[in-house]
């Protein structure tokens, strides 16, 4: 008999879900990490002129790009939902309703991504596929997230959640 257990996604990086170790499902996770490493790369999302041009307004190429990720994981998720689909490890998935709370974590989360990306220059989602595009200089800012995200771990339990 299978014990049936509930996967919880609480948002990026907020460890509310199990990941399986398997080396066969960490084989899987790093080839999906390269392929999407590949994409990046090739629609030039983490080009640096490509998101100047964003923020500047002079092209709609990023927005686009942003708006078919926003899509996609919606229909994603309403998929998930109506579906009642589970996990590779065979653990339900749910997801829980948001928290809005006052809104300062939002305001303050905010404010520190958006002067990390203005600092790099890059979204954290690429910084690897940067450092493995030939711009090492990146793995400075891998280091510093990796050394924010240890520091949140850190901070979290004082932190207004």
């Amino acid at each position: 008999m299978t014990k049936s257990r509930s996967v919880e996604f609480e948002g990026c990086g907020a460890g509310g879900a199990e990941q399986d170790t398997r080396p066969g499902f960490l084989a899987i996770y790093l080839l999906l990490g390269i392929a999407f490493g590949v994409v990046l790369t090739r629609s030039e999302v983490i080009s640096w002129f490509r998101i100047q041009e964003m923020f500047r307004f002079q092209s709609f190429r990023m927005y686009g790009i942003m708006g078919s990720a926003v899509v996609t994981a919606m229909l994603g998720l309403a998929a998930i939902k109506w579906a009642g689909l589970s996990a590779a490890s065979g653990e339900r998935i749910s997801i829980p309703r948001k928290k809005l709370g006052t809104g300062i974590r939002y305001a303050a989360g905010g404010t520190i991504f958006g002067l990390g990306w203005a600092l790099t220059g890059a979204c954290p989602g690429p910084l690897f596929a940067l450092a493995g595009d030939g711009v090492p200089v990146m793995l400075v800012a891998v280091l510093s997230a990796l050394v924010g995200t240890w520091v949140y771990g850190w901070l979290r339990p004082r932190l207004p959640h």
